[in-house]
């Protein structure tokens, strides 16, 4: 297949080059060379690449950054999603789009599936959502993808926040009543690989199995450094941050189980891994 990935230079497009690649001919964009916001910069660029797929991964991924700066978050994940979907549709691609556990609000108590009802609380959120929405709107033939606390080679992440930090810090607070599942941005790029083989399009949940707290997820990564630190759990309501989160965003990857794809690895057995290349 023809596929181009929107967003290469990104934590997850880095690994989308390399697993995408193996199978298919791909070409790229970064921030550089195609800015989404430019509507008609887009489609000429979709419609000269003429791709199969697109994925789409490129976004302000910047949380609590949104809050502070709504309209340019609305511009790229809202507004930008609209544009390469129009893109896509002039092209007649196929359209990827990279989504969030954060469309829902945690307040559920249990795992999310695909069909549960979206309620944003963050500015990121809702504009991640209305992305969704304006794919779901303008085409017939797209996978959403909804996923959650990323890690990769290509980027910051917790996994390199709570390293760095344990090298000048004798003791770090965690948030411990937010749950989730961190999902490594190698394993994704190999679920997105396998899903568009085939025209089953629609919304999937993809995330690495099983889940945990920051806190939780924070004493696996020293345990796996081999690191002693002590690792204070504090709640969300010490630890305030000015975008809200969800406080039980885990999401069931329950379509990709439908479509009788196989069980994604645990994040501990991901993380040990990634931890190894680092």
């Amino acid at each position: 297949m023809k596929i181009l990935i929107i967003g290469s230079e990104g934590m997850l497009g880095h690994d989308l080059v390399d697993v995408l690649s193996i199978e298919n001919e791909i070409s790229t964009t970064s921030i550089d060379t195609l800015d989404i916001t430019d509507i008609d910069k887009t489609i000429e660029t979709v419609k000269d690449k003429n791709p199969d797929v697109v994925v789409h991964a490129a976004a302000f991924t910047d949380v609590d950054g949104s809050e502070s700066n709504p309209n340019l978050a609305y511009k790229v994940n809202a507004l930008g999603t609209r544009n390469v979907a129009v893109a896509c549709r002039e092209a007649g691609s196929a359209l990827v789009y990279i989504s969030t556990d954060y469309v829902f609000d945690g307040n559920k108590g249990n795992s999310y599936y695909e069909y549960d009802q979206t309620n944003p609380l963050s500015v990121y959120g809702k504009t991640k959502h209305l992305g969704e929405t304006y794919v779901r709107d303008i085409l017939n033939k797209f996978y959403i993808i909804r996923t959650s606390w990323l890690y990769g080679l290509h980027g910051p992440n917790f996994v390199t926040t709570m390293l760095n930090l344990a090298e000048t810090m004798k003791t770090i607070s965690v948030v411990n009543d937010q749950i989730g599942s961190p999902t490594y941005t190698g394993d994704l790029a190999k679920a997105i690989a396998e899903l568009i083989k085939k025209p089953v399009y629609g919304i999937y949940h993809i995330t690495n199995s099983e889940h945990c707290s920051w806190y939780d997820y924070a004493l696996e990564i020293f345990d796996i450094a081999g690191i002693e630190i002590e690792v204070k759990p504090v709640s969300t309501a010490e630890f305030p941050r000015p975008a809200p989160r969800p406080q039980y965003s885990v999401l069931e990857n329950y379509n990709w189980k439908m479509e009788g794809l196989p069980e994604i690895r645990s994040y501990k057995n991901a993380l040990r891994e990634y931890m190894k290349l680092l």
